[in-house]
């Protein structure tokens, strides 16, 4: 059970920001190298790049971070609310977002133990949430359909090519910086739980009993394994970022070929489709947290993680 005095949803809160403003920067130094504005109505269906609306000085402000910040503010807006009278009978908004809260932790527990969930909760739900909220967030009215674009020889706006909003996940600067913020974390944790040596070792040490040449010959084997280690880790931000994006993007692109498949029922054809998206945004979010929780979980755990945390939850029980 949370305790609301002691201010958990508010360190939730304090969890959600650093990543959500790294996030913010690394995806303006993204934008950047990714391509600036390209011509409007080039395209007629949803553009890989995110179109360039505007500048903050040298930064470029594309339509998916103008998403992401108003689906920053909403998270911070509802923590703020729920948190701003806390009481210790939770009722309302404080009820719903303890809930959410606790349900995240108490999954993250059966997952990688409380120990690590612990230390690393911070992170893996405001991940969740904040994903879950962005790929909703891209399914409102208006998102895609409100902004500029090309008439043609009648005077008619047929494909909006510069929308106002676009899915900050179907950006790949969004789920390339989330996945650089949870890569610097994983390698804190790892050299947190493990020091240089123990981490080294968890990638590169022989594992079982052996000795004369066979020893010689398991060093040699697992310091390969090693190398090929290294780089499935350093693939690991590759993708889980293209996980998320080709995902929330396949799902955008789909949902505007079928508002444009029959001009006349456009806005009734999609519907059976938003549903699935609805389900779709809340599995990736889902994967996400889990993925980047086992990736963690692989080089923390020692071996007596899960005890640890199933013996504390059968005393709790008792």
């Amino acid at each position: 059970m949370l305790h609301p005095h002691q201010g958990f949803l508010s360190r939730l809160t304090n969890g959600i920001l650093p990543v959500v403003s790294l996030a913010s920067l690394l995806l303006g130094g993204a934008a950047l190298a990714s391509g600036g504005e390209h011509a409007a109505g080039a395209h007629e269906a949803l553009t890989p790049n995110a179109p360039v609306l505007f500048h903050v000085g040298p930064l470029p402000v594309t339509n998916s971070m103008v998403l992401m910040w108003v689906v920053s503010a909403v998270i911070i807006l509802v923590a703020h609310l729920a948190t701003r009278n806390i009481k210790d009978t939770p009722e309302g908004l404080q009820n719903f977002v303890e809930w959410i809260v606790e349900s995240l932790r108490n999954f993250l527990e059966s997952v990688i133990g409380r120990d690590l969930t612990a230390q690393t909760f911070w992170f893996f739900a405001s991940a969740f949430i904040f994903i879950l909220t962005a790929n909703w967030f891209g399914l409102l009215p208006g998102v895609g359909t409100i902004g500029w674009g090309i008439p043609d020889a009648e005077g008619n706006l047929n494909h909006i090519s510069e929308p106002l909003f676009r899915g900050a996940n179907a950006d790949l600067n969004m789920t390339l910086a989330m996945s650089i913020v949870f890569f610097a974390s994983w390698i804190f944790w790892a050299l947190k739980a493990n020091g240089l040596g123990g981490f080294l070792m968890h990638i590169f040490g022989p594992r079982g009993e052996s000795k004369g040449v066979l020893k010689l010959l398991m060093i040699v084997v697992f310091l390969s394994v090693g190398v090929l280690e290294v780089v499935s880790i350093m693939f690991r931000p590759v993708s889980l970022s293209f996980r998320l994006y080709g995902n929330v993007f396949a799902g955008e692109t789909m949902l505007e070929a079928m508002a444009g498949l029959v001009k006349p029922l456009a806005p009734i054809i999609p519907i059976p489709f938003y549903f699935l998206e609805l389900l779709v945004g809340f599995v990736q979010s889902l994967v996400f947290m889990l993925l980047t929780a086992v990736f963690t979980l692989l080089i923390c755990d020692h071996g007596d993680g899960h005890d640890d945390a199933h013996a504390a939850h059968e005393g709790d029980a008792h």
